[in-house]
């Protein structure tokens, strides 16, 4: 009879060790973390800072074009000046190294504007990677402090897309989502709004 409980003895004690005996529930919580960003007064402020900065680069590159945009309209009316019969050769000449000179200055002109607008850029795009990384910081800050004392074992961002383009979480109950919170600890400090 022993010889036939011990195996049943042994599988009962491998079915019970691979059986959950309670599962553990964690504490999942949900952010919009794209809705955080843009609720944040401090992103709107940087948006602010860019749209200037951009605007006085447009206005500085709209003078260097309307410069470039008269000495075109210097040379080509040095060129019309030039196909004139009545024109003497000596005034043809001094019309025709008045253009050359003309036209060497639009040039260089069009390559100062070209390196004008490549460094603006970049130097914008450098602006906007730098403020981003400073609000996300800050953001992220509250984030974790509020992670760590509600006891989460789980933050998922729902406007967060997988690789396929399918958004990282399908479905998640509203009390789950602590967005809310997260915006307004963020924007505790804000100056209130100017009429």
């Amino acid at each position: 009879m022993l010889k036939f409980l011990l195996p049943a003895v042994m599988v009962a004690t491998a079915t019970l060790a691979f059986t959950p005996t309670a599962q553990a529930q964690g504490k999942i919580g949900i952010l919009d973390m794209n809705a955080i960003f843009t609720q944040y007064h401090r992103t709107k402020d940087a948006e602010a800072k860019l749209n200037e900065a951009r605007a006085a680069a447009k206005t500085e590159l709209d003078g260097r074009l309307e410069t470039l945009k008269k000495a075109m309209d210097e040379i080509n009316k040095l060129n019309v000046d030039l196909e004139k019969p009545e024109l003497s050769k000596d005034a043809k000449d001094k019309s025709s190294k008045a253009r050359d000179q003309k036209i060497a200055e639009a040039r260089n002109l069009d390559r100062e504007i070209a390196e004008f607008r490549g460094t603006r850029e970049r130097q914008l795009q450098e602006q906007f990677i730098r403020m981003r990384k400073d609000i996300i910081d800050d953001i992220m800050k509250i984030v974790n402090e509020q992670i760590k004392n509600a006891g989460y074992d789980v933050v998922l961002d729902k406007s967060g897309m997988s690789m396929g383009q399918v958004p990282v979480v399908i479905y998640s109950k509203a009390e789950l989502d602590f967005s809310k919170s997260i915006i307004e600890t963020l924007n505790k400090d804000a100056k209130p709004a100017t009429p």
